[in-house]
């Protein structure tokens, strides 16, 4: 199973971890409500899973700008 980060607001690439053995729990994904599930995670017919998280350079941005928030997307 191959598990890609990307940022939620940028979409900026984070990392992969292409790792067959590697299972849901060992990602902490089973932490997760079923609401957050639906909001980070998302599987493609290729098997592959997308998680959304937020960069360290949005993160930042909200940090220092929290009215960013309230944008649909911080890079208008």
């Amino acid at each position: 199973m191959a598990i890609n980060y990307v940022c939620r607001h940028c979409r900026t690439f984070i990392g992969r971890i292409d790792s067959p053995g590697i299972t849901e729990s060992q990602l902490g994904f089973h932490f997760l409500t079923p609401e957050e599930r639906r909001d980070i995670i998302a599987y493609d017919s290729n098997g592959e899973t997308t998680v959304r998280v937020t960069c360290d350079y949005c993160s930042e941005a909200l940090k220092d700008n929290p009215e960013l928030t309230l944008l649909s997307n911080l890079l208008q």
